[in-house]
């Protein structure tokens, strides 16, 4: 694994884009990734690839130099997919969470039905201890996986292992107990891949996907082996160890304890990489990159000379949300993140990218600006921040354009102006949601991703039946009524739905409605699919309600057999033909 875990790479940076005039370099030399120079003399070459550069000016301190497409690739065809929490979407195989086996069987069946994608959760890794973190938007690393989607079963070393059956039928036990229980399925997978391990002699596949992930490897997997010995959380760790660069913690990696756990964590991710490529080969992913991440994890701990540790990261009252939302993630200081070269930020796309064919972006209003709020205050505190968006958004559309994917920005909220009119002229798509727009369908844009809720929202069945609207009241979240109120009467209004209609048939109608959109692409969720009225977060909670611990009331098997994911498929796939997005103009347009 090597000697040191990775960090932060310290200098001035500048981006250009090639799709627009690039500004006067300074006279030197350019040392392309592949190693080749270029003299520079005071203008950049055609013949400069897209990339990470080091420019040597004759006079001054040398530069990274991220030279970008500009643009982000779009979406070849109009397509439509079922939007999954994979953690709820079990099959009988499942040992109580979903996993990439299950990703794998959900992308087999979808492709049945005419979907020409999946959208999944974020399923960014968290730390290895307990209790294990259910919220997916509470990423320890975002550039890593989660273990937890590890399908044990399917893995080659498991086959005719006396010693995982009694795990296994143990595992399969909690496909019967709705509510997710992360701390069991942890144990239980982690005691079949620790004896799996034993017997691991190495490979050269191994070999080359550590090389691969390089130094974002080595820190991730070192938090982990420590994380193993002095708990989840790096600041109670011994001082020594809080600095990812100090003389303990490269004692530690070379030692013959750490060294053989940074291998054990490193193995996973390679296992998990391997499932999700297979997965992917079935019908392509369309991952999610949260926003932030856990200020006690890898990811914090590996780059915490560009974190702003006493902020946290939320967003301000508005009329779904009346008392504001703290989300407890720290951000990145954009000072300090810019002095790391971006390289958490690249490491985060790359991480979220990685067999991915497609990229949503949550809140990417936090490319422009973030809502910062103090460790100890509330939202009613926070102010936003500004972050040097061109350079941020340059490195999403080199990320993409190395990836081969398209990108969904996140833009539900508050919403500056001109945010969206910039992300669209980087062809990152918007996210149009039906119980958002006040237009029809037929009026939303093409450079767009259409849907009709997300994991934050109610599902259909909630807001027709009233129940999620009095489950808030319930929970004491002073929810805005009036606009409840509204949301039911407009799902009525625009189905024609009365109280004889069943709610299936509401639902089908409202996908009906969505399939007008001009929209490149469209969801459904599995829990419209399913007519479930719970939705999966209700923001503003923590233990009050089961948070991102509810799975699917049926089994993957089971949801198969059903009618109405078949209908809400047949309407989706059954729209008119949209047309071609139009092309990107040639390299040097405005």
């Amino acid at each position: 694994m090597g000697a040191t875990p990775g960090g932060p790479s310290p200098g001035p940076v500048l981006t250009v884009r090639v799709d627009r005039a690039v500004p006067r370099l300074p006279p030197g030399t350019l040392t392309l990734e592949d190693g080749a120079t270029i003299r520079l003399t005071g203008t950049l070459p055609p013949r400069v690839p897209p990339g990470y550069h080091h420019l040597e000016p004759d006079d001054g301190p040398p530069v990274k130099l991220i030279v970008s497409p500009g643009r982000c690739p779009l979406p070849s065809e109009a397509a439509w997919g079922f939007a999954a929490q994979l953690y709820a979407t079990r099959s009988n195989q499942s040992w109580g969470f979903g996993d990439l086996s299950d990703l794998k069987r959900l992308g087999q069946w979808s492709a049945t039905l005419g979907a020409g994608f999946v959208v999944v959760n974020p399923l960014h890794a968290s730390g290895p201890t307990f209790p294990q973190q259910p919220s997916p938007y509470f990423a320890g690393s975002r550039c890593f996986l989660n273990p937890l989607y590890l399908a044990v079963e399917r893995i080659p070393a498991a086959a005719g292992r006396p010693d995982l059956v009694e795990l296994a039928a143990a595992g399969w036990a909690l496909n019967d107990v709705r509510l997710i229980d992360r701390d069991r399925v942890w144990k239980l997978k982690s005691a079949a891949l620790e004896a799996m391990f034993v017997d691991f002699t190495g490979d050269p596949d191994f070999d080359a996907y550590v090389a691969a992930r390089g130094p974002a490897l080595k820190g991730f997997a070192t938090f982990c082996a420590l994380a193993e010995l002095h708990g989840g959380l790096w600041q109670a760790w011994p001082s020594e160890l809080h600095d990812p660069a100090s003389g303990a913690v490269r004692e530690f990696v070379v030692s013959a304890v750490g060294s053989a756990r940074l291998r054990y964590h490193a193995w996973l991710q390679w296992l998990l990489d391997d499932q999700l490529e297979e997965a992917a080969g079935c019908l392509p992913i369309v991952s999610d990159l949260a926003v932030g991440v856990d200020p006690g994890g890898p990811d914090a701990w590996v780059w915490q000379e560009a974190v702003a540790g006493g902020m946290r990261v939320g967003a301000p009252p508005d009329r779904f949300n009346t008392r504001g939302q703290n989300w407890a993630l720290p951000p990145f200081d954009p000072w300090r993140l810019r002095a790391a070269g971006y390289q958490p930020w690249i490491e985060s796309l790359r991480g979220a990218l990685r067999r991915g064919s497609g990229l949503r972006i949550d809140h990417v209003m936090g490319l422009f600006r973030l809502f910062w709020i103090p460790v100890a205050g509330t939202p009613f505190e926070g102010v936003y921040v500004r972050y040097p968006q061109e350079d941020l958004l340059n490195i999403v559309a080199l990320e993409a354009h190395r990836a081969g994917a398209f990108v969904v920005g996140e833009d539900l909220g508050t919403v500056e102006s001109g945010v969206r009119r910039t992300l669209a002229g980087r062809n990152l798509l918007s996210y149009k949601l039906w119980w958002f727009q006040e237009d029809r369908p037929p009026a939303w844009p093409a450079k767009a991703l259409g849907a009709v809720s997300t994991h934050d929202l109610p599902t259909i069945a909630g807001v027709l039946s009233g129940s999620d609207l009095a489950a808030q009241r319930q929970l004491g979240l002073e929810p805005n009524e009036a606009a409840s109120i509204r949301l039911r009467k407009k799902l009525v209004t625009r189905t024609g739905a009365d109280d004889t209609t069943p709610v299936t048939e509401v639902i089908t109608r409202v996908y009906a409605d969505l399939a007008t959109a001009p929209c490149v692409l469209l969801t459904a969720t599995l829990d419209d699919a399913l007519a479930l009225e719970e939705r999966p977060n209700v923001p503003g909670t923590v233990d009050e309600w089961p948070n991102w611990r509810l799975a699917l009331p049926l089994s993957l098997e089971e949801v198969e057999r059903m009618e109405l994911p078949r209908a809400i498929a047949a309407q989706l796939g059954g729209r008119p033909t949209t047309p071609a997005l139009a092309p990107d103009p040639p390299a040097g347009s405005p």
